[in-house]
């Protein structure tokens, strides 16, 4: 199996295991790994609060040290510009644990619910309580990001957890198998590293929550192997977000933020704008607004910026290259299959049959779609998956609130793409096809946690106890009713 839809296996390799049990490892190479940090969970050492803020400072420690060699494993990987991995993949995990840090204590505490009569003189709450051994599976576009955002939420809520990076983004996950359990308590945590093969035999364990961020066709496959333990999941997966454009934007606002949204780590982004849908006269006004921002930004030659990275791998390459043929190349278009680069492009007059509108383009390739009005953009978007995102760009607050109350999307963004997800106070993720779950701030704590319902109740009072026993009668229904029953508050008038 290929979490990434790319790249053919390689030997398994696991980081800071632990010892395995021999018999189990030759039915299953991670039957040993798994056991081990389910023993260290049972000890309750994780559920401590010292133990959260320990490991979580450790994470922070790490991103510090070994700064450069991210840099650097992500320059190899794709040529991924500093500025660029310092902001997506350096700064917000730090933002992250460090929001976690600041409040890990008040995430922790039980939370008092309301009561009805009966239970008036009893305490009832909520506790979030770890899961036990989760399971983390990354993606190779934002190979340290999208690994260890949801590990800072899997530590903050007492888990022990296993990692695996993608094999795709080979130096990353080599940094990261080799640097990052040295920082994290062995007993709890761990990095194992593999192709499809191993990724197969990995899930055929029993975990107790699983996180995958990938592509919907491998997600149905991790969901099916998480269906046969019954284990609760979070999929992050993908899709097309569309962008609407009105007639009445300021243009050159709007292709800068769609230049620097669509080419962000040459476009290998999950909530990119994937496509635009616009009025075929705002087309023609826009083309010369998205040239001009696309040489401002990487110059007349963008293969010599060192602001633009390169796409992953050959085979996404070829992939990316294969969808050129849409439409036509109104900007762009040029390749080199040797620096596996693809120039920013805009495709103009692409029509919804062609193979750029048919999936994910995961690269610096911007389709336009002409619609004729906001309510053909709005038919148009509904009659498809539905997106991790949608975007609008328009001067009309009204037409803006129209767009969002009438389309369905993990997120929402108008007048700028991606920055929705800069916001740690707001869930990322997506809806159908393009995820499940949600995750970043303490929604990531809420999602590796599962929140208990307690009632401790006083071993008194049993003449009202009594109310709901056998033998049952009218007076004893009338008397329950009374201490059970929500009413409705306020009135409603229909005109």
């Amino acid at each position: 199996m290929d979490t990434n839809g790319d790249t053919p296996g390689k030997a398994p390799t696991v980081s800071d295991t632990g010892k395995m049990d021999s018999k189990a490892a030759g039915m299953n190479p991670y039957v040993g790994l798994v056991s081990s940090l389910r023993t260290a969970w049972l000890t309750g050492k994780t559920r401590a609060a010292e133990h959260r803020v320990s490991q979580l400072e450790a994470l922070r420690h790490f991103l510090d040290d070994k700064k450069q060699p991210i840099l650097d494993a992500m320059a190899s990987d794709m040529r991924k510009p500093p500025f660029e991995v310092e902001l997506s993949e350096i700064i917000l995990v730090k933002n992250e644990v460090n929001y976690a840090l600041n409040n890990l204590s008040s995430w922790m505490k039980d939370e008092g619910v309301d009561k009805n009569l009966v239970t008036q003189l009893d305490t009832a709450f909520i506790r979030k309580e770890p899961y036990g051994v989760v399971l983390i599976i990354g993606p190779w576009n934002y190979p340290l990001q999208l690994i260890l955002v949801p590990l800072v939420g899997a530590i903050a809520a007492g888990n022990c957890v296993i990692i695996k990076p993608s094999e795709i983004s080979s130096s990353t996950e080599k940094l990261v198998a080799e640097t990052l359990p040295s920082y994290l308590d062995k007993d709890c945590f761990a990095v194992v590293t593999g192709g499809p093969a191993e990724m197969t035999k990995l899930l055929e364990n029993k975990f107790d929550y699983i996180f995958f961020t990938g592509s919907p066709q491998v997600g149905k496959i991790v969901m099916a192997a998480a269906a046969k333990h019954l284990t609760p999941l979070t999929l992050e997966l993908g899709g097309k977000n569309p962008c609407y454009v009105a007639d009445e934007s300021d243009l050159q606002n709007v292709a800068n933020r769609l230049v620097w949204g669509r080419c962000f780590n040459a476009g290998q982004t999950c909530i990119a704008p994937d496509y635009v849908l616009c009025s075929a006269e705002t087309q023609e006004k826009l083309l010369p607004a998205l040239r001009h921002a696309i040489t401002q930004f990487f110059g007349p030659e963008p293969r010599e910026s060192p602001d633009f990275a390169r796409i992953i791998s050959d085979k996404q390459f070829q992939r990316i290259r294969a969808l050129l043929g849409s439409g036509r190349v109104a900007i762009g278009g040029q390749t080199d299959e040797k620096e596996r680069y693809i120039a920013p492009t805009v495709l103009a007059d692409v029509q919804p049959s062609e193979p750029a509108m048919q999936e994910e383009i995961f690269g610096p390739v911007l389709p336009i779609v002409t619609v004729p009005n906001v309510d053909e953009a709005i038919a148009f978007i509904n009659s498809r998956e539905r997106p991790l995102a949608v975007y609008v760009f328009a001067s009309d607050s009204k037409l803006v609130r129209r767009v969002l109350e009438r389309t369905s999307s993990g997120g929402f963004g108008a007048n700028d793409p991606i920055m929705q997800m800069t916001l740690i106070s707001l869930p990322f993720g997506g809806i159908g096809n393009s995820g499940l779950g949600s995750y970043h701030g303490k929604f990531t704590f809420d999602t590796f946690s599962h929140h208990r319902a307690c009632l401790l109740r006083t071993m008194g009072l049993e003449p009202m106890n009594s109310l709901r026993y056998p033998p049952y009668s009218e007076r004893k229904m009338g008397l329950v009713l009374s201490t059970f029953r929500i009413k409705r508050t306020g009135t409603c008038t229909l005109l």
